[in-house]
C-alpha cells in the first residue's frame, strides 16, 4: 500500500523512456564532474608536484593510467545502480553483514578526521590571501558554508557550484602548466613507461591518486539524483564518467608539468602535506608576480572547497542508505527526499562540528597523515566488491563484467591493497 512505502525509496520504472534524443548533448555531463573533482583534493596536487620535481615528467604514463583505472571504478559504481536498479549499499548488504560493520566503524572514524582536514585545508589559501584571520577560524568558516550550502541546497544547486569550483581548478592550473613553458619531447617520452630508482611508492600514489576517495562510491548516487535511474540511461552514464576523468587527467598532468619544469629543472623542494603548495605560491610569486600566486591560491581554495562539498553531500548520502537499507528497503534514493532525512543531517552535523576542535592542533598538518592512512583502507574494499557484485547473479547477464572490466577492477583492487599496505607501514616507521 502506498502508506507503507519506505520515505526515501523511489522504485525505478523499468519502462522509462530512453533519452534516446539526448545522449550526445554535453549538458547532460555532471555526476562524473562532481565525483572527480571531490576526489583530487590539494594533498592530491602536493603528490603530484612532488614526484614531478622527483622525476621530472618519467612517470606520465602512471597519471595516464590512473585514469583509465578511475574511469574503470566510477563507470562499475554507475553501472551498478542503473543496472540493478538497487544502490551500491544494498549491493553491500547482499554480500553479508561484514560489509556493514566495515563501512560503520569505517565512516565513524574517517568523518571525523576527515572534518578537520577538509576545513584546514580550506583555510590554508584564504589564511594566506587574507591573514586577518587565523587558519582555524577560517576553517571553521568553511565548515559553516559547506554545510550550509549541502544542508539547504538540492542536487542540482550542488552540480552547479562544484562545475564552478572544478572549471576555476582547470583554467588556473592548465594555465600555469602552459605558462612554465613545458618541453614537450620529454613530456612524451613521459608516457614510456619506466621506473627510476626510488619512484615506486610514487607511481603506486600518482595510479590511485587520480580523482579517487570514498565518495567514488557516492558517484552511483549523484547518477541517480541527475534523474538516470535505469539502464537506458547506461550510455549517458559512461560518457560524463569518461569527459570526468579525461579533463580530471589533464588536471593533473598539469600539476605534474608545474613539478617537472619548475622545481625538478631548479632543484626546489616542497613541504609534504597541503602546506607545499603555499611553498609554491611563494615560488610563483618570485617567478611571476603576485597577481599568479594570488591566482594559484584561488585555484588551490578551488581544489580543497570542491573536496569538502563533495563528501559533505555524498557520504552524507552514503550514510543515508545505510540506514535506509538497515529497514530492509529496496530500489533507489528518491530524489531530494534522502537529503531532508535525519540520518543525512545528523551525518553532516558530525562532519561539520566535532572536528572542529581539532583544528586548534599546534601541528593541523599532521591530520593528512592520518587521512591518508584512513582514506586507503576504502579503496581496496570498493573495488573487490564491485568485483563480487557485477560478476554475480545480482546483475542481469547483460550489464555484468566482460574481460576487460575484471582486469581493470582486480588491478585496481591490487593497486590500493599495495597502497593500503604501504599506508600502513609508513606508520610504523
Amino acid at each position: 500500500m502506498a502508506e507503507d512505502r519506505e520515505p526515501l525509496t523511489e522504485p525505478v520504472d523499468p519502462g522509462a523512456d530512453a533519452p534516446q534524443q539526448q545522449t550526445k548533448k554535453w549538458s547532460l555531463v555532471g555526476p562524473g564532474i562532481v565525483v572527480a573533482a571531490t576526489g583530487v583534493g590539494a594533498g592530491d596536487l602536493v603528490a603530484t608536484l612532488i614526484a614531478g620535481s622527483r622525476f621530472g615528467y618519467a612517470l606520465l604514463w602512471a597519471v595516464v593510467l590512473g585514469v583509465v583505472v578511475k574511469i574503470a571504478l566510477a563507470e562499475a559504481v554507475g553501472r551498478w545502480h542503473l543496472a540493478s536498479g538497487s544502490t551500491i549499499f544494498a549491493g553491500w548488504r547482499s554480500l553479508g553483514a561484514w560489509t556493514s560493520v566495515y563501512f560503520v566503524v569505517y565512516v565513524a572514524i574517517w568523518g571525523f578526521v576527515y572534518g578537520a582536514t577538509a576545513m584546514t585545508s580550506s583555510a590554508l589559501p584564504l589564511a594566506a590571501l587574507f591573514p586577518a584571520l587565523s587558519i582555524p577560524a577560517w576553517g571553521i568558516i568553511c565548515g559553516l558554508v559547506g554545510l550550509t550550502i549541502v544542508w539547504f541546497g538540492n542536487y542540482r544547486v550542488f552540480e552547479k557550484i562544484m562545475t564552478v569550483l572544478i572549471g576555476v581548478m582547470f583554467v588556473i592550473v592548465v594555465g600555469l602548466a602552459i605558462l612554465v613553458v613545458p618541453d614537450l619531447g620529454a613530456t612524451l617520452s613521459g608516457l614510456v613507461p619506466r621506473l627510476p630508482e626510488g619512484s615506486a611508492v610514487y607511481t603506486l600514489g600518482l595510479v590511485g591518486g587520480v580523482g579517487g576517495t570514498i565518495t567514488m562510491a557516492a558517484y552511483g548516487y549523484w547518477v541517480n539524483a541527475k534523474g538516470w535511474r535505469d539502464s537506458s540511461w547506461m550510455k549517458v552514464m559512461r560518457l560524463d564518467n569518461r569527459v570526468a576523468y579525461i579533463t580530471t587527467g589533464v588536471f593533473v598532468l598539469a600539476m605534474l608539468i608545474v613539478g617537472a619544469d619548475l622545481l625538478h629543472n631548479s632543484g626546489v623542494s616542497l613541504t609534504e602535506g597541503d602546506r607545499g603548495l603555499l611553498d609554491l605560491d611563494e615560488i610563483l610569486r618570485d617567478r611571476f608576480g603576485d597577481v599568479i600566486g594570488t591566482l594559484f591560491l584561488v585555484g588551490f581554495f578551488a581544489t580543497s572547497f570542491s573536496s569538502l562539498l563533495g563528501v559533505w553531500q555524498g557520504v552524507s548520502l552514503l550514510v543515508t542508505d545505510f540506514v535506509r537499507t538497515s529497514k530492509r528497503a529496496g530500489g533507489q534514493l528518491a530524489e531530494g527526499r534522502a537529503e531532508r532525512s535525519l540520518p543525512y543531517r545528523a551525518y553532516l552535523l558530525w562532519l561539520t562540528f566535532p572536528p572542529m576542535a581539532l583544528l586548534f592542533l599546534e601541528r593541523p598538518f599532521a591530520l593528512v597523515v592520518a587521512y591518508g592512512a584512513l582514506g586507503a583502507f576504502f579503496m581496496p574494499f570498493l573495488a573487490i566488491t564491485l568485483l563480487w557484485l557485477l560478476n554475480s547473479s545480482r546483475t542481469p547477464e547483460r550489464w555484468r563484467n566482460g574481460w576487460l572490466s575484471n582486469v581493470l577492477l582486480a588491478g585496481a583492487a591490487l593497486l590500493f591493497l599495495a597502497l593500503c599496505i604501504n599506508e600502513l607501514s609508513g606508520l610504523g616507521s
